[in-house]
């Protein structure tokens, strides 16, 4: 059995990557994501993996592509800056459906901003930051725990849907340090993605069939084919016929769409009977669950949903939950309300949708968020 270590948001992060099975990583060192690079730089050679610094987070973007399509379970870690410089080969990963995940440890900007300091203003980048229609899944996690397990969920739900995965912690999370038992080899089931078994000139990289996914052979293996990021047809030959590029379209959405389910992770906590409910992600959940705590000893009813899934957004779920509830609150680090405008989306118009933002560089406290439910009296 594994022994307790005191291990940093960042640690888990790397760990999880490789109790997953990750064998490559790139990418460019920048705060507050480095810890992880500095990690996998000791312990994947070691394991018979590659790490690679690159000049720029473009290119650790393409290397790890490259590398997924070869075969390897491939990732990479930077943060708001770095993450920009990722997008257009996100973008080329999500069409080519090349399974990589990317750590974003979210920090204050814009641009450098306080680069130290923890934010959590990408989350519309997240989904929204590269052009064209795209989809793709999000992951925030609030502890090292949660850094290590999602990290592991991130690699499966890419591998299994041949699409990129995020990996969002704010800057708090990816550099606290908790207490924390990795999992035993097999306490978190592990996903390979599907390769193909017929015969290789009848093998076809990508299928249009609602909701499903075509295996993926490797570059190097017996199976000669191509992938290309231009629109394409099965066989991964461009095609600019509009019935193919809505087809095309179509079926990188319904992967994630039809599965939702497969994909969605939100955890509640406090009692049934609320009439305030917090909604929080990342570091604000820790404030928020102390401010219901302390609410509940003074005869409020306040309780929390934490998203896990930031995208595709757990719709239904916030929806459930919050039709319960006469008020919502989402505490969030970042001034425009970014997961409060989606909640607010999903919730009935009886329920109001208030908002406790922070935006400097410094954390939400509990007293904040009580100060926000006691104006409900």
């Amino acid at each position: 059995m594994s022994k307790a270590s005191l291990m940093q948001g960042n640690e888990a992060i790397a760990w999880g990557a490789m109790y997953a099975g990750a064998n490559y990583y790139a990418g460019y060192p920048i705060t507050p994501s480095s810890e992880i690079a500095e990690v996998c730089s000791n312990a994947l050679p070691r394991r018979g993996g590659v790490f690679m610094q690159m000049e720029d987070e473009i290119a650790s973007m393409g290397a790890i592509v490259g590398a997924s399509a070869a075969g390897a379970k491939a990732f990479t870690a930077t943060s708001g800056p770095g993450f920009t410089l990722m997008q257009e080969h996100i973008s080329a990963a999500i069409i080519m459906e090349t399974p990589v995940v990317v750590i974003n440890v979210q920090r204050q900007g814009p641009s450098v901003g306080l680069a130290t300091k923890p934010e959590q203003a990408d989350i519309m980048q997240l989904r929204w930051g590269r052009h064209g229609d795209q989809a793709l899944v999000a992951l925030i996690p609030a502890s090292v725990k949660e850094c290590f397990e999602y990290t592991v969920r991130a690699f499966n739900i890419a591998e299994k849907y041949r699409t990129c995965v995020i990996v969002a912690p704010d800057e708090v999370i990816g550099h606290m340090r908790e207490n924390f038992t990795q999992p035993a080899p097999g306490d978190i089931p592990i996903v390979n993605r599907a390769t193909p078994d017929c015969p290789p000139g009848e093998y076809k990289p990508h299928t249009f069939e609602d909701g499903k996914v075509a295996p993926l052979a490797a570059f190097g293996s017996e199976y000669v084919f191509r992938l290309t990021a231009s629109m394409h047809d099965e066989n991964a030959y461009s095609n600019a016929e509009p019935c193919n590029a809505a087809a095309r379209t179509d079926q990188l959405y319904s992967k994630l769409q039809k599965n939702q389910k497969d994909l969605t992770f939100t955890k509640f906590f406090g009692e049934d009977d609320y009439d305030t409910l917090l909604i929080a992600a990342g570091s604000p959940l820790r404030a928020a669950r102390t401010a219901a705590l302390d609410s509940r000893a003074e005869g409020r009813k306040v309780s929390v949903l934490q998203l896990i899934t930031i995208w595709p957004f757990p719709a239904e779920v916030v929806r459930w939950y919050g039709s319960k509830a006469k008020t919502v609150i989402v505490p969030e680090l970042n001034k425009d309300g970014q997961i409060a405008s989606e909640a607010g989306k999903c919730l009935p118009d009886f329920v109001r949708v208030k908002q406790v933002n922070r935006y400097n560089g410094t954390v939400l406290t509990p007293e904040d968020i009580a100060a926000c439910i006691k104006e409900e009296r």
